[in-house]
């Protein structure tokens, strides 16, 4: 049977590894041992602040639609239920965009879920 050398593979994984690892400070990008391990974490941080993404974001929309229908006199709470009544199908998203760009369309839509209660 013939013999099977690894190095070719071995080289392969590792330069992936220390591919993976540039930029990183010190020996972290240097070092294979300490590259693995970075690289490691680092995808740990990276999968973590994808789901904390989500969440920060939706509480940055939910307090700028807070903002703005408390200038027109409503809570935010009363304000999306009201919508929910009135069969207005926004998402938070839209919503806070709305309350930025255009003051009186959100405006309306607060009128929408006022009559709605």
């Amino acid at each position: 049977m013939a013999r099977v050398k690894g190095a070719m593979m071995t080289r392969k994984r590792r330069n992936k590894v220390l591919k993976a690892a540039k930029g990183y400070w010190g020996a972290k990008s240097k070092h294979f041992k300490m590259a693995k391990q970075a690289v490691m974490k680092s995808g740990n941080y990276a999968y973590i602040g994808r789901k904390q993404k989500k969440r920060e974001f939706r509480s940055l929309w939910i307090a700028r639609i807070s903002a703005q229908a408390k200038v027109n006199g409503m809570n935010y709470s009363t304000l999306m239920h009201g919508l929910k009544k009135a069969g207005v199908d926004l998402n938070r998203k839209m919503l806070s965009e709305i309350a930025i760009a255009d003051k009186d369309a959100f405006a309306a839509l607060c009128e929408t879920a006022k009559g709605a209660l």
